[in-house]
């Protein structure tokens, strides 16, 4: 049977050639994975337009996540961390609840799989890094700070013309560009900009932990799923519970 251990389902942006390859990166043997675009209209990766995009995806979600619920997945994951900063904490607290009421699976988003990740490894203070606009960034900051967590810095990569374009050579500068001794980790936010091949050499060069919005995904899908096995090679988080 495909995915004779679990099935995971994720909600992905148009556009984003990079939450596919990195989840299927990080799977245990016996769990499948199951993608399904989101609908949204414009320049896919633009800076430009991105909260028309993000509100685009949430008015057209509920007929996204149905076709996507189909396969049975034991989890739905919602692969798009603005669209939590977008519409605000209780926003997405109101929205999880709708889709899971719709579907009867377990439904997460991105950005509340970091909050549940940085709360597991005690973490208060956080440098945040983004590949969005200046503005997007600061809702991201705001987010943050409304789930309790201190950032103690952030910034935002500069000179992209594109988020699905940029590197994970880009990220890696950018986290250690962001990083401040009184951080006690760096969120390296969003799921288009590639961040896996650099994570354990981060936590390597900072002596701290670093986490993305992919690996925490995969984290808190597995772990909602009753997958405990470990995924060395990315980072401290996925080699928890």
């Amino acid at each position: 049977m495909i995915g004779w251990r679990a099935r995971l389902g994720f909600l992905v942006p148009p556009g984003n050639p990079t939450v596919e390859t990195e989840m299927i990166a990080l799977a245990p043997q016996g769990v499948s994975l199951h993608f399904h675009r989101m609908t949204a209209r414009g320049a896919t990766g633009s800076l430009e337009g991105q909260n028309e995009r993000n509100r685009m995806m949430v008015d057209n979600i509920d007929s996204s996540i149905e076709l996507l619920a189909m396969v049975n997945p034991d989890v739905i994951v919602i692969a798009h961390t603005a669209t939590s900063y977008y519409l605000g904490r209780q926003g997405e607290v109101d929205l999880l609840a709708r889709l899971q009421s719709l579907t009867g699976k377990h439904v997460v988003t991105a950005f509340g799989s970091v909050a549940r990740a940085l709360q597991r490894l005690e973490v208060g203070r956080v440098a945040f890094a983004t590949p969005y606009s200046p503005a997007t960034t600061l809702q991201g900051k705001a987010h943050l700070e409304a789930h309790g967590f201190e950032v103690v810095n952030f910034a935002n990569l500069e000179r992209v013309a594109n988020i699905y374009d940029e590197t994970a050579e880009r990220a890696y500068r950018l986290a250690r560009m962001v990083d401040r001794e009184d951080a006690e980790a760096v969120f390296l936010s969003g799921t288009g900009m590639p961040s896996l091949p650099v994570l354990a050499m981060l936590e390597q060069d900072l002596r701290k932990p670093v986490i993305s919005s992919a690996s925490a995904m995969m984290w808190q899908a597995l772990r909602l799923a009753g997958i405990k096995q470990p995924v060395p090679g990315y980072g401290r988080l996925l080699t928890l519970d």
